[in-house]
């Protein structure tokens, strides 16, 4: 039988693994698969020997503070890839994790992958060489992203992003909101704090406090905040009490982030893949991230290039307002985002770029990923 083990660290990995796990098991439906995984992964047959929560710590801060028990987890869960050698190991995105287990388990003569490249082309640019000893093949996202990999003799596909295969090109906001039991009348702000829970911890306060300056430019504003775990429900929960806006017209949801960015007029998004999901959903937004100072100052030195939101990155241009860590005030955040509500014109170029990102990204991604394993396993 086929064993395939997977290590996923967050929301949209867990995303991404779950959809290659479906497409490889319609072309080896007894296959096994296990490992570190979230509950879509589950769902679609993975046995999770860790949950993927255990990896959601972002920045060099929050990491050191929980490296003990990651290091403890990454060298169990080495021993027993390396007892029980699977036919093939994937890594999805969560490079400094996966990088370390994929350079120990190629050397152990275990076939490995590494789906998502690391932002090599934003940051720590020397990591491609750690990658070449580490993987032997690279699933990569983005277009602009395997040429940087031909130059060191990596084995990389292209693969495009699977958001792009399973959002609509056109968004029926009318519905989504019909969806959502919106009133029909009234700006809807979309309010995305991050998956993490050190990111929500971040970005709560930031958060809340924008939609207080905005209430008072648009006061029959509504505002949506899909959280996806109870963890982070209950730590933005608590924020809204501390700050005495549990009144507010603030609509928490339990998942449903695409049907907010659907709805929404206008989102404000927390950096990572959710920004990449807006636009996709052709939702203007604006993009902020806060992280502790250490963390920040670490991220600056080694940034190469200006922009850190996706679309912004895939466009290679500011097309949306990036604001980051002492930038990201309520102030700021309410002002960009009433004046991208406001006008129209704006809003009709991001459709427009949105939506020739969407057409370049769709490749049918799970399909192209397994395609590229495949050969991978033909000893199996």
């Amino acid at each position: 039988m086929t064993r395939i083990a997977l290590v996923a660290g967050e929301a949209s990995g867990d995303l991404l693994a779950a959809h290659l796990i479906e497409a490889l098991k319609r072309r080896l439906p007894s296959a096994e698969f296990c490992g570190i995984g979230g509950p879509k992964m589950q769902r679609a047959g993975f046995t999770a020997w860790w949950p993927s929560e255990t990896l959601a710590v972002r920045g060099y801060a929050e990491v050191l503070r929980h490296y003990r028990e990651i290091s403890g987890v990454r060298r169990a869960l080495l021993k027993r890839l390396l007892d029980e050698k699977p036919d093939v190991f994937i890594g999805v995105d969560a490079p400094d994790f996966n990088l370390w287990l994929e350079a120990r388990l190629k050397r152990a003569g275990v076939p490995t992958v590494h789906y998502v490249s690391p932002s090599v082309w934003a940051w720590r640019g020397g990591r491609i060489k750690r990658i070449a000893q580490s993987v032997d093949r690279l699933l990569a996202l983005f277009p602009f992203e395997p040429p940087l990999y031909e130059k060191e003799d990596v084995s990389v596909s292209y693969v495009g992003h699977p958001l792009a295969d399973v959002l609509p090109v056109e968004v029926d906001r009318k519905a989504a909101r019909e969806r959502l039991e919106l009133p029909a009348t009234g700006p809807v702000f979309a309010l995305l704090p991050g998956s993490r829970q050190s990111e929500v911890g971040y970005m709560a306060e930031l958060f809340i406090k924008t939609a207080g300056q905005l209430r008072e430019r648009f006061p029959d504003a509504v505002f949506l905040v899909p959280l996806v775990s109870r963890e982070t429900r209950n730590l933005f929960e608590t924020e809204l009490w501390k700050l005495g806006a549990q009144e507010w017209p603030i609509k928490l949801l339990f998942g449903h982030a695409q049907d907010a960015l659907a709805a929404c007029d206008a989102a404000l998004v927390a950096s990572g893949t959710a920004t990449l999901e807006a636009a996709l959903l052709k939702a203007p937004m604006v993009i902020a991230y806060r992280m502790s100072d250490w963390s920040w100052r670490l991220m600056k030195r080694m940034r190469y290039q200006p922009w850190v939101g996706l679309p912004n990155i895939l466009a290679g241009r500011f097309v949306v307002p990036e604001f980051l860590q002492d930038d990201a005030t309520p102030e700021n955040l309410a002002q960009a985002l009433g004046n991208l509500v406001q006008d129209s014109e704006v809003k009709r170029r991001l459709t427009h770029c949105f939506t020739d990102m969407h057409r370049q990204l769709r490749q049918n991604t799970a399909e192209k990923a397994a395609a590229a394993i495949l050969p991978m396993l033909e000893h199996a």
